[in-house]
């Protein structure tokens, strides 16, 4: 019994460690175990997104359909427009007056961190835009401007001024069969949610039925760097929400496939693009129908929003307020913004436990005021919390420590006969009151939680760039000097030496070898997870060896 119960340790240690390494591998780009992500590049030169296809709603869109030929005005060179607020810098194209640029100026490079993260871009490594423009109602309709017509900048700022709390740039386009549209850019002070207005002004002589869509479109490459903890990977990707159908996640490989169902005559909902720490979505007004369509363009992935408008009679106009958030998933942030947009923190299938367990981290963060500080107090309150079951299996460990001169005995006695042996190892367990599985079901209870708390750490962009004292500047990467890793190391043969050793001889030296080998593993993960589980042995150990003390074993 005793080696069973080993080995079922034994087993969810080194499968855990297994998946988590295999990930960490995944999330790096390297080959792995059970496969490697086939992640499309993004080559230089590649052709501009098509414009979605007209069509009537509520037609439904095919992945992969064939976009419509794009409407061209006269060769006019576009112009790059920067905008500088005190959160962004921002980058617009007048051709189609497309954000092709943001770098997010609270938030630093993962890599080189004397630099701010660039969340949207277009460059010859990476395609990731925010396009608007507009689409005629039916298939045989008129040509309108879209997102690779030349618009014009109207006069206006270019930066946000000292107590200036707004800040709107504007774009109008040339008539296209007698449709103007002008789009209206509003940065506001502090706020990634940029606001973006449409007007459409029909000079022509006939009445006009307009579609409205909203796209995001980017390659299919994942982050190359490291993120949070490293050991898993985290979605990257189109996502979209509606009351209906709840968020949808639409993974690149399905778009290449064609096999995307996405849902119909929906009035509310968001379109998103998401990464790990970072996402862009853009939030149609409430109440207005919408129709979502994924497709991909050479190499480039992209997901609209079409919004159709009322018919615009000859000689009028017509404005929709939309708004765009680009910046970072801070969940209280995204969750005033719309429902259900705080679910692009990917949290997994353990969602149910990490909102509440991300819940007290930020409210014992707000009593602290540091990050680091409120793991470890996390920490703390986990280990309370379960203090009644670890005492159980820590004293379930005692027992088979005390006892484990007898069974080593019984069993070099008996060594030849293993069914009197088994048989004599049951007595001593019944005559001491010990379970030698007694120290599995609580660590069984308290794996879920663990996973929980991983993904609570994994998904939080809050630790990115956060330091906790002295060397540690960022909890998202690892230890410069490898100081945390060697604490870790240490604290975890402490442990190994508290446990009672195991009878055979070779369990006993994996025993010793094996928190060695993977305690190599955590010198390449980041600070905030080996603080974490620092933490965790340092309170296991002294609750051990208080139970060992009282129990009376060395």
């Amino acid at each position: 019994m005793t080696d069973m119960r080993r080995t079922i340790l034994w087993v969810v240690f080194l499968m855990s460690l297994v998946l988590l390494w295999d990930a960490w591998n995944k999330h790096q780009g390297r080959p792995t175990m059970f496969g490697m992500p086939a992640p499309t590049a993004t080559t230089a030169g590649s052709a501009p997104a098509g414009v979605p296809a007209s069509a009537a709603l509520p037609a439904p869109a095919t992945a992969g359909a064939a976009p419509a030929a794009p409407v061209t005005t006269a060769p006019v060179a576009s112009e790059k427009l920067w905008i500088t607020t005190d959160v962004f810098k921002a980058q617009i194209d007048t051709q189609g007056g497309t954000l092709t640029h943001v770098e997010l100026l609270k938030h630093r490079d993962a890599v080189d961190a004397s630099k701010p993260m660039v969340l949207l871009d277009q460059s010859a490594t990476h395609t990731y835009v925010a396009q608007t423009g507009l689409i005629s109602k039916t298939a045989t309709g008129a040509a309108l401007p879209n997102h690779v017509t030349t618009m014009t900048v109207l006069p206006g700022a270019r930066a946000l001024a000292d107590g200036q709390d707004e800040l709107r740039l504007t774009l109008e386009s040339p008539a296209v069969n007698g449709v103007t549209y002008r789009k209206s850019y509003v940065f506001k002070r502090g706020d990634y949610a940029i606001g973006v207005k449409h007007e459409i002004v029909n000079a022509g002589g006939e009445a006009v039925e307009p579609q409205l869509y909203l796209q995001l479109e980017r390659d299919g490459s994942t982050e190359s760097h490291a993120g949070f903890l490293g050991g898993a990977q985290t979605f990257t990707g189109p996502a979209l929400y509606t009351p209906a159908t709840k968020f949808k996640k639409i993974e690149f490989k399905d778009i290449d496939k064609g096999g995307v169902e996405l849902p119909t005559g929906a009035t509310e909902g968001w379109t998103a693009m998401v990464q790990h720490y970072f996402v862009s979505a853009w939030l149609p007004p409430e109440g207005a129908a919408r129709e979502f369509r994924v497709s991909k363009n050479g190499a480039l992935y992209s997901l609209a929003a079409v919004l159709p408008l009322a018919p615009i009679a000859a000689g009028q106009s017509a404005t929709l307020d939309t708004r765009l958030y680009v910046g970072p998933q801070e969940e209280k942030r995204l969750e005033a913004l719309a429902p259900g947009l705080e679910l692009v923190k990917d949290y997994g299938i353990f969602t149910i436990i990490s909102k509440p367990l991300f819940w007290l981290l930020d409210q014992l963060h707000k009593l602290v005021g540091n990050w680091g500080w409120a793991i470890v107090a996390l920490v703390v309150l986990i280990k309370a919390a379960f203090y009644w079951l670890n005492a159980k299996a820590y004293a379930s460990m005692a027992k088979m420590k005390a006892i484990n001169p007898k069974v080593m005995e019984l069993r070099e006695r008996l060594k030849d006969k293993p069914q009197q042996m088994q048989q004599e190892m049951m007595r001593i367990y019944r005559e001491e009151k010990v379970n030698p599985l007694g120290g599995c079901l609580p660590i069984m209870v308290q794996i879920p939680v663990f996973i929980a708390l991983y993904w609570v750490l994994l998904s939080s962009v809050e630790m990115r760039n956060a330091p906790w004292l002295g060397w540690i500047t960022d909890l998202s990467a690892k230890d410069p000097y490898y100081i945390l890793p060697l604490v870790m190391t240490a604290t975890t043969m402490l442990q190994t030496w508290l446990n009672p050793t195991p009878p055979d001889p070779v369990q006993a030296k994996m025993m010793w070898i094996m928190p060695l080998v993977f305690s190599v593993m955590f010198f390449f993960f980041p600070a905030g997870l080996v603080l974490y589980w620092i933490t965790n042995n340092v309170l296991s150990i002294a609750q051990q060896w208080v139970i060992n003390k009282r129990l009376g074993v060395n």
